[in-house]
């Protein structure tokens, strides 16, 4: 195998833990250990890109690391050797350890979102007794903050234009016409459950605020890498201000 890749490789998969770190002083940042390898040429560097790629690869799956198995394959492949995995063998591997991944990836998620259930349940219940919040029967609550005197929508598969801004529990805000300096425009069949329903409460003119259970906006779904957490409780408010 060609030494200085052999090298390369094996530092971009260890050099943080090669060297002994010297003694920091309190309150001073830790630096990891400067590298040894030495680059001579155009291959020897593209060799220790390569090993720095297949580290960020690793990192990034999140895959159980064993660094001398690691870098044992890696020797064994560019040795020509016999490997010790047949080609199906690493395929049905890494099936394995994606649906592992993924079911404790589902695991997560449905703690969260029992989580975030029971927190939105508690906050609708207290929401339901303020004054001017009113709750229909799919359990949408909402309160007028401005009552136009336009037109309503003439039903869900109306098409309307309207200003908004999304907020979880927290007011945490995850979406807003205002700060893309548009309103937005769509049908009520193309939109969540509980966006159908509340707008075509609205006439033209008008600015409500809408409480959605989860299971009126994204359920226990997670939206938008996380921007939404699954079995969120979202609050909208709306601006109706076209519809035909």
């Amino acid at each position: 195998m060609n030494r200085p890749m052999w090298i390369a490789l094996a530092v971009a998969l260890g050099a943080g833990n090669l060297l002994a770190q010297p003694v920091q002083k309190k309150g001073a940042v830790p630096q990891p250990a400067a590298s040894t390898a030495q680059l001579h040429d155009f291959a020897d560097s593209l060799s220790y890109a390569l090993g720095i790629n297949i580290m960020q690869m690793v990192k990034d799956q999140q895959f159980p690391l064993r660094r001398e198995i690691l870098q044992q394959a890696i020797a064994d492949a560019l040795d020509g050797k016999r490997l010790a995995l047949a080609e199906q063998d690493v395929a049905e591997l890494f099936q394995r350890y994606q649906q592992q991944k993924q079911a404790e990836q589902q695991a997560k998620q449905a703690q969260q979102a029992a989580k975030n259930r029971a927190e939105g349940k508690k906050f609708l219940e207290q929401n339901a007794k303020r004054a001017g919040v009113k709750t229909t029967p799919s359990g949408l609550q909402y309160e007028v903050i401005v009552q136009g005197n336009g037109p309503k929508p003439s039903g869900p598969k109306a098409k309307v234009k309207v200003h908004y801004r999304g907020m979880l529990l927290d007011g945490t805000e995850f979406d807003s016409s205002y700060k893309r300096g548009e309103p937005t425009e769509f049908e009520l069949d193309q939109v969540i459950k509980g966006w159908s329903e509340a707008v075509q409460l609205m006439t033209v003119g008008s600015k409500y605020k809408f409480y959605l259970p989860p299971d009126l906006a994204y359920g226990d779904r997670e939206v938008g890498g996380g921007v939404i957490p699954p079995g969120s409780t979202l609050i909208f408010e709306v601006e109706l201000l076209e519809t035909n």
